[in-house]
């Protein structure tokens, strides 16, 4: 065959451009742009399950400081330098650190030990202190020990020093006195502070949507959001919160919780029951979802209250909105103006399957946000922001 320079023997093998791939990499930005972006693999809720954690037990310890220096300085002709053994290093601490990227606790591993300071050294040489270890936790997360809350990290970037570090040892050059020229005694870095911490979730957002399993709870999210619950046609399907975001012109991010159906008795552990009901208590207002098609749905407004009031004094009479759904269905507008005369909140009837009426509870979510804003304005606090 005839002759051919080496740099022709490593170009690419021509191929039609519906089978063509690259033969080296590819890698740099010029290339990377004619990559496809990788979808997001789609998680069912059976299998969500195992990846999202609400509670965790952690043992924290914190670093050892390092040893105290035992040396003398030497130099040629001269006998009796001194003592010159520095101190040596703090240990490092185990610090807890709200961030918002996390949403559960399954990455948080049982076990976190901060690193252990560095012995100190001749020359009167200070030992290097440890690191610090960040340990990162979803914002909402409440840190209990021997059952007392010692901490609510509810901001993101919010920190927690979980575990302090040993102090490091004293070298033989702290020991010098009048008394004492040449200190041979140095001291041992002392070990970190160790703990056994128990970290719960409370999911943050500013509506929760409180209802009965099977209401349409997940659809509605589906249908104001971008989030995507699973849906079908049993009961409990959703069995982890989910947190959706309604974006508003104004650039104003509104987050709605859909919390796990609840049903009689999930104060007494019932359900799902207290795993899920401690996820409302984070929400500034409530919405609550009624299925109007079954018979009297006014007996589940009262249900759904008794449950939020026995579990927490006081939780069930935050601002609220009744939304009635599945108003597309011919027994639900007949139960509509029975439901009202029987209770004075506000009710908004629609249908998150085929989006009737959405609009109206846009605007009144935004009358609930602004009023929680403009209440935690007058309390000189900062509202939460998504």
């Amino acid at each position: 065959s005839p002759w051919r320079p080496a740099f022709h023997l490593l170009s690419p093998v021509r191929l039609p451009a519906w089978g063509r791939q690259p033969t080296f990499s590819t890698s740099c930005a010029r290339c990377s742009k004619n990559r496809r972006l990788r979808q997001k693999r789609v998680i069912s809720e059976r299998k969500l399950t195992r990846y999202f954690v609400d509670h965790r037990k952690v043992r924290v310890v914190g670093g050892q400081g390092g040893g105290g220096g035992h040396s003398f300085y030497s130099e040629p002709r001269k006998i009796f330098g001194g003592p010159d053994g520095g101190n040596g290093g703090d240990g490092g601490h185990v610090i807890l650190k709200a961030d918002r990227q996390m949403k559960s606790l399954s990455s948080v591993l049982p076990f976190y030990q901060g690193f252990h300071g560095e012995r100190g050294g001749s020359k009167n040489c200070y030992g290097a202190n440890g690191a610090y270890v960040y340990v990162k936790v979803p914002v909402g997360t409440l840190v209990k020990e021997d059952g007392k809350v010692v901490a609510d990290l509810t901001q993101h970037g919010e920190e927690y020093v979980a575990a302090y570090g040993g102090a490091g040892g004293k070298g033989n050059r702290f020991f010098l006195s009048n008394e004492n020229r040449a200190p041979t005694l140095f001291t041992p870095g002392e070990p970190g502070q160790e703990r056994v911490l128990y970290l719960e979730l409370k999911t943050t957002a500013h509506a929760g949507l409180v209802g009965f399993p099977n209401a349409g709870k997940s659809s509605l999210l589906r249908a104001i959001s971008s989030a995507k619950p699973a849906v079908a046609a049993y009961p409990f399907t959703t069995l982890n919160p989910h947190v959706g975001v309604v974006r508003y012109q104004d650039y104003e991010q509104v987050a709605v919780a859909d919390i796990p159906g609840l049903i009689k008795g999930a104060h007494q552990n019932r359900g799902l029951g207290m795993a899920f009901l401690r996820h409302i208590e984070r929400c500034c207002f409530l919405l609550y979802v009624v299925d109007l098609s079954v018979s009297q749905p006014w007996i589940q407004l009262q249900d759904l209250k008794y449950e939020l009031e026995q579990y927490k004094k006081g939780l069930s009479e935050r601002p609220c909105v009744v939304i009635g759904n599945k108003i597309d269905l011919a027994q639900s507008r007949i139960n509509l103006p029975l439901l009202e005369e029987q209770i004075d909140t506000r009710v908004i009837a629609l249908s998150a399957l085929t989006g009737d009426n959405l609009e109206e509870l846009f605007l009144h979510l935004r009358e609930l946000y602004d009023t929680y804003v403009k209440m935690e304005q007058s309390r000189e606090q900062s509202p939460a922001k998504w």
